[in-house]
């Protein structure tokens, strides 16, 4: 969402509501793209940043991928990758006390690897260094279930096993649970029309989620740096702006603000998770 002033907050809940939902179930914090390297004093900066967070006291972290600055491109070393991972461990002890729920963003795998046997090569050593249990998953906090994407198949889209293994997740839960849906990639958005970075198996997804109408409530991503949010079939589409904007710079030559990515400030997102399915999603700029 363009244009926003430094210090406000967006808030949005159910397009229909017609009074604040009742009756909390989850707070939930939601951060993304933190490209976190050691240069620049940026490990001191997102930490600090970090605390701005915690005082919100979530009942745990959703981490939406591109955790570090980059190991994907061309030329990286390793010993560049595990630089950025040891900057990644710094933030994420900020948060040891917090449960944290992350998947993989495009930046986050090391490729340029002569020896496709070492550790480190590919989304496995992502899964160690995040400590999480797949590539993709789903969990249970409350009486909303969460599912958790890895869209880093066939130029973003989530390939058909775990298309797959997402119908049989969807499938096996009772009538009506709320659930949330995350991966890096925007599956519907705003900015895919200025900036790209949209699933291409967005049409496929969408009629999956409408199958499953009454389950599917929110679907979160992050990527594109940029705030955006929008509804269709009843599934709201978050798109929550980076905790470190224009990838920690002073920011680009449209921004509004010091280390503004186009007009959006970086940030995270507080989501508030209602028993009876509804959602709030706030977003707090930090700059």
């Amino acid at each position: 969402m363009a244009g926003i002033a430094a210090g406000s907050l967006l808030t949005s809940g159910e397009v229909l509501a017609g009074k604040h939902p009742k009756g909390r179930s989850l707070k939930v914090a939601h951060i993304t793209d933190v490209h976190i390297r050691p240069e620049e004093n940026i490990p001191e900066r997102a930490i600090a940043w970090l605390k701005k967070v915690k005082s919100h006291q979530p009942d745990f972290f959703l981490n939406g991928g591109d955790s570090i600055h980059d190991a994907s491109y061309d030329g990286v070393s390793k010993q560049r990758t595990l630089e950025q991972w040891d900057a990644w461990d710094l933030f994420r002890n900020e948060i040891s006390d917090f449960e944290v729920y992350s998947c993989i963003g495009n930046h986050d795998p090391w490729w340029d690897v002569t020896d496709k046997t070492d550790a480190m090569y590919g989304k496995p050593y992502v899964v160690k260094r995040l400590g999480i249990s797949a590539a993709y998953y789903s969990f249970d906090k409350g009486n909303w279930h969460f599912i958790i994407l890895d869209g880093n198949h066939e130029g973003i889209s989530i390939g058909e096993e775990q298309m797959a293994w997402l119908k049989k997740d969807l499938d096996s839960l009772a009538p009506n649970t709320p659930t949330l849906v995350m991966s890096h990639f925007p599956i519907t958005s705003v900015t895919e029309a200025l900036v790209g970075g949209q699933h291409k198996d967005h049409r496929e997804l969408k009629t999956l989620f409408y199958k499953h109408r009454d389950k599917v409530k929110v679907c979160l991503s992050g990527h594109q740096h940029m705030l955006d949010r929008a509804w269709y079939n009843g599934v709201h589409y978050y798109c929550n702006g980076s905790l470190s904007g224009f990838w920690w710079g002073e920011g680009d030559e449209f921004s509004a603000g010091k280390q503004y990515y186009l007009e959006t400030p970086p940030g995270y997102a507080i989501l508030e998770l209602f028993e009876n399915g509804e959602v709030e999603n706030t977003y707090y700029p930090l700059a």
